[in-house]
């Protein structure tokens, strides 16, 4: 899971990444408003966690920007802002949830599993993308009610394309996601993505920019 963080305290900033890549969350962080809406237009997340006193553009209007353009990212809020009308602003420009500062860490992991869920299918243990399904509880793909099996490598590549259907995940972004600290091999890649054409998995390759899945 890809995770933005928008955060100009610089330990807190760190704490958080510390904490979140060792529940092996890809997270982006950066400290300004302005370099937030840069990153969403060029990369895809599945949550963004938003400071709201931060530089340039603050997270409500961050956040109202992004909702009105379309995107649907789960976003939580995690700010020192305790009173009331600002808890019914971050709610009212499109939050999911809304962390005061101090807050715990565990809490913290709880409240983002939590969102990340409930962003696949409103509650529901499932992903579909016609006969393709992802069962999120037990991590596993059927395909017309035909269990698969996929090489951990597969399934992180199939999970990605799911998250999106009918809509094309740039390659790059992928790679990145597969393999964030070093450089993956796009021959390998373009394997793997070959495997599951062979088992009547319908993805598209979008020349030059990257790949769709489409429903069976």
């Amino acid at each position: 899971m890809r995770l933005l963080l928008v955060e100009d305290d610089k330990i807190l900033g760190e704490t958080i990444c510390d904490l979140l890549e060792g529940e092996e969350y890809d997270v982006e962080w950066v400290k300004d408003g302005e370099a937030a809406l840069d990153s969403t237009f060029v990369s895809h997340f599945d949550l963004l966690l938003l400071d709201v006193n931060v530089p340039f553009i603050n997270g409500f209007e961050l956040l109202k920007s992004l909702r009105e353009s379309g995107d649907d990212t789960p976003a939580i809020f995690v700010t020192a802002l305790v009173d009331v009308s600002s808890l019914k602003r971050g709610f009212d420009v499109g939050a999911d949830d809304y962390i005061r500062k101090p807050f715990d860490m565990d809490e913290l992991l709880i409240r983002i599993r939590v969102a990340i869920e409930r962003s696949f299918a409103t509650h529901s243990k499932e992903v579909r993308c016609g006969a393709l399904v992802l069962d999120l509880q037990h991590e596993s793909f059927t395909l017309e009610g035909v269990d698969l099996t996929l090489t951990p490598y597969e399934h992180r590549i199939l999970t990605m394309l799911i998250k999106q259907p009918g809509q094309v995940v740039r390659k790059e972004d992928m790679l990145y996601e597969l393999a964030p600290d070093e450089e993956a091999s796009g021959n390998a890649f373009r394997v793997h993505v070959s495997k599951l054409k062979k088992m009547g998995i319908a993805i598209e390759n979008i020349r030059g920019v990257g790949y769709k899945l489409n429903a069976v």
